[in-house]
């Protein structure tokens, strides 16, 4: 499903910041993704080897994080870390592999922790900070599915075909929604929720496993 979402935000983000604006600030883009792949692989990799108790008490402390994160860093004024060329390239790098460990953990894009990353190291505008998040999440996204694909479990996506289409359909309805409403919409109150939303969905992946 987010790989749906971040495929559709791409295109439907230039309503509000153009490929050329994406384009100028490519090199953060590969500082990135030099770590965010090869986190993800390796992420991708222990989740399917993981006992499932262990599995989702990680996935509920990481949702518990991302929502502190989110609302810490939308709520907060953000700066810019006065770093050295060499001492940022090397910050991203690590920054990307941790990313990219969470993004395939939970199958995310990631975005709640790329782009206050963004801001911080590289001093992006917040807007151009979300499209250069998705051009880092799709290609990282794409290395988590190909190793998640090798194990048993990705059978899940056959048999709840119907679902993911439905969810497809709302999710993409979504993105284009959003993109087009990016220019005017602020969304403290949308943040505010959406961080309420993955605090209760951490205790709803961690409790049923407290019965153990």
């Amino acid at each position: 499903m987010s790989l749906i979402v971040v495929i559709t935000a791409l295109p439907a983000r230039a309503f509000a910041v153009t490929w050329a604006q994406v384009a100028d600030h490519w090199w953060i883009v590969a500082n990135l993704l030099a770590g965010s792949l090869v986190g993800a692989w390796v992420a991708a990799g222990w989740a399917t080897r993981m006992h499932s108790r262990t599995l989702h008490r990680t996935l509920a402390v990481l949702l518990l994080a991302i929502a502190v994160v989110l609302a810490g860093t939308h709520f907060a004024e953000l700066g810019t870390l006065e770093l050295s060329p060499a001492t940022r390239a090397v910050a991203g790098v690590a920054a990307g592999v941790l990313i990219g460990m969470v993004a395939a953990f939970m199958g995310v894009a990631g975005g709640e922790l790329l782009i206050p990353t963004i801001v911080l190291l590289f001093g992006a505008d917040i807007r151009l900070a979300g499209s250069l998040s998705l051009l880092v999440s799709l290609p990282t996204m794409l290395v988590g599915f190909a190793r998640y694909s090798s194990d048993e479990t990705f059978a899940v996506i056959g048999d709840n075909r119907r679902f993911v289409l439905l969810m497809g359909a709302g999710s993409i309805t979504g993105a284009v929604a959003g993109g087009a409403l990016l220019p005017y919409v602020g969304g403290p109150v949308l943040i505010a929720v959406l961080a309420l939303i993955l605090v209760a969905s951490a205790l709803k992946v961690w409790r049923p496993q407290a019965t153990d």
